[in-house]
């Protein structure tokens, strides 16, 4: 869902065409989220469809359809923007896949997992912070790679923690076992 909305915030500055829309949607995210451009087209014609948006007659480029978006769109990116996302179902989470199937395998090869994923995330974390010392903060492209670069060292830092509570349970569990 979260490209839709992320196509309407663009239209919401101005009207743009298909193509425009995927590079400055990439640049938003800090090319964190690369589109295919198949998927933004597919998206603007269900976008169209729902009434959200329009293809703009008065365009300067003849050659490309521009869109537009609509009274009705602009009221559901509002309530976009305010709406809290949800919680449920559970992500997929490939590291909490890993740890929870190794568990099944017992407490020696769960604890591997976990030493592995401890250190190549502790390593990661150091990447994330030498980068995010090189970029500043000020504005423009730099803010959003600051704002890409702490997402992302916040998210290490997390599954840190939860791999540490993963061995904190896994040690109180053995010492509980009969």
């Amino acid at each position: 869902m979260a490209v839709r909305e992320g196509l309407l915030a663009l239209l919401d500055d101005t009207p743009r065409y298909g193509y425009q829309l995927k590079t400055e949607f990439e640049h938003a995210t800090g090319g964190v989220w690369p589109l295919n451009v198949g998927q933004v087209y597919t998206t603007l014609d269900r976008l169209v469809r729902d009434g959200l948006v329009v293809v703009d007659k008065a365009s300067d480029a003849p050659a490309q359809k521009t869109y537009a978006i609509t009274a009705t769109g602009r009221e559901e990116l509002g309530a976009w923007w305010h709406a809290v996302p949800a919680d449920d179902p559970p992500p997929r989470d490939e590291l909490m896949l890993k740890v929870l199937m190794s568990i099944e395998r017992g407490r020696p090869h769960a604890l591997e997992v976990i030493t592995h994923h401890r250190s190549a995330l502790t390593a990661l974390l150091q990447r994330y912070r030498r980068e995010r010392r090189s970029v500043s903060a000020d504005g423009g492209e730099a803010l959003t790679a600051a704002l890409v670069t702490d997402a992302l060292m916040v998210r290490a830092e997390a599954d840190l923690r939860w791999l540490d509570l993963c061995e904190s349970r896994l040690d109180r569990a053995e010492r509980t076992s009969p």
